[in-house]
């Protein structure tokens, strides 16, 4: 297998993430979870079109625009969830819609509307140098899926791995990890890594928080979903190159912090603005130029 090539023009357009002032408007585009259309922005209530964003793409190379994609994997005792539920519906597909806007909106990627929703093949992954999995913390692989995996990764793929807490759902994971990897161990990353520099620089390894649990904790400034996750792991899998191959976000929650921008000001400014999308795009680079 082999990826199929990605053309794209990076570069920031500008964002100033000052801390007393947001410099772009949350929005709320949001729709509930669990509902999985072919086409996303048709998933509305009573199958009404949403008023999602969107715009052009290059008349000239239409194919050549980055494309957000999302893994459907199976997840043990929750059911494979082809058209609904199923752990990798989390945050569908506000997340994903509000990150693409955003994306097209602070850089220079050309960047598509509509993203895409991947199985665990050959085939679907190669088209994509980029895929969001989200809450495998019962995630369940075949031999076969381990191996799609492995070699979509080491023949140039990148996945990035978010939103699930507390050590039995990483036990869970990481048993998966060893079927994907067995001679390879997830590594801790520094906050010096290049990845938490590569658009916009960090000054800490973030913990965001789903929106309900942020509002919960606003007042004793508590950020941990669970008693056993109170701190922000970013681990990651390099293959012979020392290039990330998978980035492993433990006890946080990007996809909330771009699925909710819409959902409160104060969750806007504190997650999304600073931290969610920041460090969302940061990776994007990452994986597009290494």
């Amino acid at each position: 297998m082999k990826l199929l090539p990605a053309f794209f023009a990076l570069g920031l357009l500008g964002w100033g993430l000052a801390a007393d002032e947001a410099a772009v408007s949350p929005t709320n585009f949001g729709i509930q979870d669990g509902s999985v259309p072919e086409d996303p922005r048709e998933a509305g209530r009573g199958g009404q079109f949403m008023d999602f964003p969107t715009w052009p793409v290059s008349k000239e190379l239409p194919n050549d625009v980055f494309v957000f994609a999302r893994l459907r994997y199976n997840s043990e005792s929750w059911g494979w969830g082809r058209r609904r539920g199923g752990k990798w519906t989390t945050d569908y597909p506000d997340a994903d819609l509000n990150f693409s806007y955003r994306l097209q909106q602070l850089t220079s990627l050309q960047v598509s509307p509509k993203g895409a929703v991947v199985d665990i093949n050959a085939e679907q992954m190669r088209h994509y140098p980029f895929i969001y999995m989200i809450e495998p913390g019962h995630i369940s692989l075949t031999d076969d899926d381990a191996k799609t995996m492995r070699e979509y990764m080491l023949n140039g793929g990148f996945i990035m791995v978010d939103d699930f807490w507390g050590e039995e759902e990483w036990d869970t994971f990481y048993l998966a990890l060893k079927q994907i990897f067995p001679d390879r161990e997830p590594i801790e990353l520094p906050l010096e890594h290049e990845i938490f520099h590569m658009v916009f620089p960090l000054k800490v390894k973030p913990q965001i928080p789903s929106v309900g649990f942020a509002m919960a904790g606003r007042s004793q400034g508590i950020t941990a979903e669970r008693p056993d996750a109170q701190t922000a792991h970013y681990r990651a899998i390099f293959d012979d190159q020392k290039r990330i191959v998978m980035m492993i976000c433990h006890n946080t929650d990007l996809g909330d912090g771009w699925e909710e921008e819409g959902t409160d000001p104060w969750y806007f400014r504190e997650f999304s603005e600073k931290y969610a999308y920041p460090l969302g795009i940061n990776i994007i680079f990452y994986a597009l130029t290494h």
